[in-house]
């Protein structure tokens, strides 16, 4: 199966390790990022969500409306609106984008960032609400007869859009988590499975989670597999680990003198409140390196805070480490850089094209290896005949 690449559509040029310089929402830099992604190889990017943050709904149509090819992963939280309103917002994106439009559901790990935006839900009843409200914007999207609806956060009378998204029989459904409540909601209803980068054997272990989960809730396909790392790469070994320790210590200079990396939680320190985070700190802590590339004090360093776990080296090793978890049954890799702009470049010209590649000549193989046993059988199946005649 190919493999795809989802970078990061930021609207500032700010990260962990450098104060932004732009605005909040600079469209010249939106507009720059999302064109190195698009002439690099990348397939997609996030538009990501927080409280207080430039809405990534317009900014994504924004991006659309100007490029070509480049797929657009619009974060999305559903305590900001009624999924009705959410319904008729995505299905216009995608006209715009003609087309390139997967939304990605948030449930929302941490409750002092919930609750900037009005939301004082406890975490397993935001999972219900998200499971209900995935299942009416499908419905929304799909439907083009009124229907009334009545369940347990949402009501609604003789309801009916009048646009619907390009995509047949809808845009795709992206989700993450990994709590039990996450797994449940995740299993029955998401397309693509959303997962931090951890450790081959605990990935595996997740990614067999999520199937148990769909085949619970009665599917019989399962959700294509995401796995999100960033990635630290140098023309040299001895360069790209030079590389990361400066990135720590970058990450712990602006931590120690209180300069805002992420407004998420409830400040720096705080222990985490979600499952996902909690996981990334306890894997810290019971070591530094794993596996081939995978280094997690970037993900010590921020708190457990999102997708912060590392894979350092030079093309070739990130692309093999990154060809580990593809063997595994991820076919969605997401990476962000540290320098947003120059790190999408860097990765796309000199470790996407070695991954695409390698996979490329693995499903070749195993095509001929399934021709080869099927005319094998094929063979034996006319000697068979040929003997009992």
């Amino acid at each position: 199966m190919p493999v795809e690449f989802l970078g990061i559509a930021a609207t500032g040029d700010g990260s962990e390790t450098t104060a932004r310089t732009t605005a909040a929402f600079d469209r010249d830099y939106t507009l720059r990022l999302g064109r190195a992604h698009e002439e690099h190889g990348w397939d997609r990017v996030l538009f990501a969500y927080g409280a207080g943050s430039p809405d990534p709904a317009p900014a994504a149509a924004f991006l659309a409306s100007r490029l070509d090819t480049l797929q657009i992963l619009l974060a999305h939280r559903p305590n900001v609106s009624y999924p009705t309103f959410a319904a008729k917002t995505f299905a216009t994106l995608d006209q715009i984008s003609q087309g390139r439009l997967t939304v990605h559901f948030i449930t929302g790990g941490n409750d002092h960032e919930q609750q900037r935006e009005g939301d004082f839900l406890t975490k397993d009843q935001r999972y219900d609400r998200t499971r209900e409200y995935i299942q009416i914007v499908k419905r929304i999207w799909t439907s083009h007869d009124a229907f009334d609806h009545e369940g347990e956060y949402y009501r609604f009378n003789d309801f009916v859009a009048d646009v619907f998204p390009v995509q047949q029989p809808r845009p795709g459904v992206s989700f993450g988590g990994s709590s039990e409540a996450a797994y449940a909601a995740g299993g029955a209803e998401a397309d693509v499975y959303c997962l931090w980068g951890e450790p081959l054997a605990e990935t595996a272990a997740q990614i067999e989670r999520v199937k148990q989960a769909a085949a619970a809730a009665g599917r019989t396909d399962v959700p294509r597999i995401q796995v999100a790392f960033r990635p630290i790469i140098a023309p040299t070994e001895e360069l790209a680990w030079e590389k990361a320790h400066r990135t720590v210590e970058r990450i712990n200079s602006r931590r120690s003198a209180g300069e805002p990396l992420r407004r998420r939680g409830a400040g720096a320190g705080a222990a985490p409140e979600n499952t996902g985070s909690q996981r990334l700190i306890a894997i810290a802590e019971a070591g530094e390196r794993y596996d081939r590339a995978l280094w997690t004090p970037t993900a010590a360093a921020t708190g457990g805070a999102g997708n912060s776990n590392a894979l350092v080296g030079t093309p070739e090793t990130v692309a093999e480490a990154l060809l580990d978890y593809y063997d595994l049954g991820v076919d969605i890799l997401s990476a962000r850089g540290y320098h947003l702009l120059d790190d999408a470049i860097d990765f796309g010209r000199y470790v996407i094209p070695i991954v695409r590649a390698e996979v490329a000549a693995r499903d070749a193989a195993r095509a001929a290896e399934q021709a080869r046993k099927e005319a094998a059988a094929e063979r034996d199946r006319h000697q068979l005949i040929a003997v009992q005649a």
